[in-house]
C-alpha cells in the first residue's frame, strides 16, 4: 500500500509541476504579445510624429468675363488656393504671381457658365489650372512645379 501511495504523491507533484509550467507559459506569451503591441503603437505614433504639414498658396479672388452664352454675358468671380509639395513651388509661384493671375484669367476668360457649374466641370477646370500653371515655364531655369491639388474656396457664377 505504500507503494500505491508514493505512485500517487509523484503523480500529484507531476500535475502540480504541468500546471505551475503552463502557467508561466502563459504569462510569458501574454507578455509578448503585449510588448508588440505597445511596439506597433510606438511606431505608429512615430509615423504620426513624421507627417508633414500640406503647403497652400492663397490666390486671391479676382472677376472674370466669361464667353457669351445663350443667356449672354456671364461673369464669374474665383478665389482659390494651391496644395504644393514643397517650398520651393511656393516661392516660384508667389514671385510670379501677376503671371499665375494671368494665365488663370486667360484659362477662365474663355469657359462658358454651362462648363464650370456642374462638378465634373470644376473636376476639369482644376485640372486645367494645374497644367496651365506647370508649363511652360514662369521663368529660366525653373524646377518642375509640384502643384498638387487646385482649392476653390469662393466660385460664384453670375
Amino acid at each position: 500500500m505504500a507503494k500505491t501511495t508514493d505512485g500517487s504523491s509523484k503523480l500529484l507533484w507531476l500535475m502540480i509541476l504541468l500546471v505551475m509550467m503552463s502557467t508561466v507559459a502563459a504569462g510569458v506569451a501574454i507578455y509578448l504579445v503585449m510588448n508588440d503591441r505597445s511596439n506597433g503603437l510606438g511606431n505608429m505614433q512615430e509615423q504620426q510624429l513624421e507627417r508633414k504639414a500640406p503647403i497652400f498658396l492663397k490666390i486671391d479672388p479676382f472677376t472674370v468675363n466669361l464667353t457669351d452664352d445663350d443667356f449672354g454675358s456671364r461673369l464669374l468671380y474665383i478665389g482659390m488656393s494651391l496644395k504644393v509639395g514643397d517650398e520651393e513651388t511656393r516661392e516660384i509661384l508667389d514671385e510670379h504671381m501677376p503671371q499665375v493671375r494671368s494665365r488663370l484669367l486667360m484659362l477662365f476668360s474663355g469657359k462658358q457658365a454651362s462648363q464650370l457649374t456642374s462638378p465634373e466641370g470644376k473636376r476639369r477646370l482644376s485640372e486645367e489650372v494645374i497644367a496651365v500653371l506647370s508649363a511652360p515655364p514662369l521663368t529660366e531655369p525653373q524646377p518642375p512645379l509640384d502643384i498638387r491639388d487646385v482649392l476653390f474656396t469662393e466660385f460664384i457664377v453670375q
